[in-house]
Order: structure tokens, then sequence, then C-alpha cells
């Protein structure tokens, strides 16, 4: 089957839900169109396993995302990060949190194309997972955010999304509830003035950097090559083979890179992506790569939530991003490996809402307007 795989790859770019990026993205210039998966290809003859070696070494930490993201932080802002994750009262009209949109019981997305904000309105982008968001080069789709810290101060301000008016209401919301006053003491010591919007955000970033699965793709990396089944490890081989690891790499299988949308084959978008940001012509209609962890569960996929089936989206990324397209037994072996990355999510101690502090007669009312 000579398809060139291995000199195209570019990988399944816009394929997850995926990034600890916030709600909804800024506006884009419209909705895509309908994309149309191309006829499979005729049954080819099997092409012979890679090295367990060579497969290994495609999802080792790459220097391209920051050591950082890795680090420990006090187990006292961690726990004023999941606090202020699963808190409403960030929000103008005290009905939204970053959980709403990225909810942790469900792999860290809510299952719509694009996610409502304040008073109902959307954004013309996906809402990726936050779980392994810390492995990425950078956040949001257009990677507008080098870190997560950087990403998480973002949405609280949006009008779009959590519409706080400006940091004077939220400062007042959380210095308004003595329990978040002493969170805030604790996690950030010998600060003068702890309590502040780049504080909240350092705790948020610190409890995401916690959010992350382990599944029997893990075991496989680890050495254990039976924690795959035959199938699985057909699809990992033709991943592989057909290049989709030269962009869904490293420990999260994405995330390490920025790639063009219809790279081979122009992909129907409105979205400019990254030039958004940039305004670099060579950044037109690219997007950070998103993990593959968890895909199963991620959907709909997609930087704008338009494809709504795993085989649909691993065809139309051949298609574009490869100039591929896969037999159906290929997709079926592809989509069997993809659904290995599924992991087990934390328990409730990282997932169940914790028991929030109450309201004060200062703290500010909610506001639908």
């Amino acid at each position: 089957m000579m398809r060139n795989r291995l000199l195209l790859g570019v990988g399944l770019v816009s394929l997850g839900a995926f990034s600890s990026s916030c709600s909804k993205e800024s506006p884009s210039p419209g909705p895509s169109p309908a994309a149309t998966a191309p006829a499979p290809a005729p049954e080819q003859p099997p092409k012979p396993k890679m090295s367990y070696e060579k497969l290994v070494s495609f999802f080792r930490p790459v220097a391209t995302v920051k050591a950082a993201e890795t680090r420990a932080d006090p187990a006292e802002r961690i726990a004023l990060g999941r606090m202020l994750f699963f808190e409403n009262r960030l929000s103008k009209n005290h009905d939204i949190s970053c959980n709403s949109c990225h909810d942790l019981a469900t792999f860290g997305v809510d299952g719509k194309p694009t996610s409502e904000g304040h008073k109902g309105q959307k954004g013309n982008r996906n809402a990726p997972t936050v779980f392994h968001a810390a492995g990425h080069i950078a956040q949001f789709w257009d990677g507008r955010a080098t870190t997560l810290e950087e990403q998480a101060a973002g949405p609280m301000l949006n009008p779009v999304e959590m519409a706080m008016p400006d940091q004077k209401r939220l400062l007042a919301t959380l210095n308004s509830i003595p329990q978040y006053v002493k969170g805030f003491k604790e996690s950030f010591p010998g600060e003068k003035n702890p309590v502040s919007v780049t504080n909240a955000a350092r705790a948020i970033a610190a409890f995401e950097r916690k959010l992350l699965t382990t599944s029997r793709f893990d075991k496989f990396l680890a050495g254990d090559e039976r924690a795959l089944t035959e199938q699985e490890r057909r699809g990992l081989d033709l991943f592989a083979a057909s290049g989709c690891t030269t962009c869904h790499n490293g420990p999260s299988l994405g995330g390490t890179s920025f790639q063009k949308l219809g790279l081979i084959e122009e992909y129907p978008t409105g979205d400019k992506g990254r030039f958004e940001v940039t305004k670099n012509e060579e950044d037109l209609h690219k997007f950070r790569v998103p993990t593959l962890r968890n895909v199963e569960k991620t959907g709909p996929w997609f930087h704008d939530g338009s494809v709504k089936d795993l085989p649909t989206a691993v065809r139309l990324m051949a298609k574009h991003q490869l100039g591929i397209a896969f037999a159906d037994a290929e997709v079926d072996d592809l989509v069997a490996f993809l659904k290995s990355l599924t992991g087990e999510l934390p328990g409730p101690e990282v997932l169940a809402p914790p028991e929030l502090p109450p309201s004060t007669r200062t703290t500010p009312k909610p506001d639908p307007t």
C-alpha cells in the first residue's frame, strides 16, 4: 500500500475536544461547512509490525513542552484551585463555573459542539478537555495563552463566557468570603495581597495539573506488550507508520505543536486559527494539535465540534492531513487503538464538587444582565 505515509505524516490534527482551554474560544469568522469523508480504499495486504522500541519512542516527553508544567504545587494551593474550579460565583450571574463546560465527571468536556456561556451565548470553537492539558505547548486552539495560569484567568472576564465585568467585581466576590481570604493567605504565604486574579489563576492551574488519567496504553508504554489487544496493536502500528505520530506524539499524544488544518487537501473552514493571534500568514488555519488521551470520550470532535463519530474523524484527518483513504478494516483498527487511550478518571477527591463556603451580605449578587 504505497501511500508515502511516513513522508506525509502530520497526524490527526483536529481530533479531540481537548485542552485545558477555556469553555469557549473567541468568536471566529463563522461555522465550518460540512466536510465529506472520502470513500474507503480497497483492502490491502497487512504490513509488518513496527518494533516495540520504535513505537514507544514516539511517546516520550518532547523538548517543546515546558518542564514547569509538571512541577509540584503546594497542597493548599491545589485545594483552593479545586474550589475555584467549581465556583459559580466567579461568573457574573453565579451560574457558570470552569466545570460547567469542562465537566470532570465526563472526561473534562460537556459533550456539546460549542459550550454555553453568560446568557446562553456561544463561541465558535469546541471546549477541549482539561485532562492532560498541562502537557500542552500552549492553551486554547489558537495557542494565545502560553501557560495554564494565563489560560485560567481568561474565562472569568470574557463577556461571552463567565462575563465578570472587571477585576474589581471578581476581587470583591473573593474578599467577601472569609474562607477564601484564608485559603489565599495559606496558598500564597508571605504575599502582601494574596487575593488576586493572578493568584486565582495560579490556584486553578495547580489543580488542573492534577487532572491526569492512566490507560492500558500506559501499561504498554511501561513494558507490558500484552496490554493491547491484537487489533489495538495493529491500529497503533498503522497510526505510527502512517505518520500520525508526527503531530500526535509525546506522553499526551498531542499538544506539542501547531499544525495547519488541511495540509494536504484544503479543509473547509472559515476559522483562521492561530493567524488571529500572530497575524502571520504562515499561521493561517493552524491550530494547536489536541491530545488524543481519552479521545473516545471527548466528542464531538474538531475545533468546531462538527464531527460526531470517531470513524468519520479518522477518515477526514487521513484525507486532509495525510492524503490517505483508509480501508474500513484500517479505520476499525485505528479506532480500536484510540479507544485504548481511554483512562481511569481520578476519584471523588478530585471529581466530586467540593463544599463551597457560603456567601456573606457583602458578596455581590447574581447579575443576569
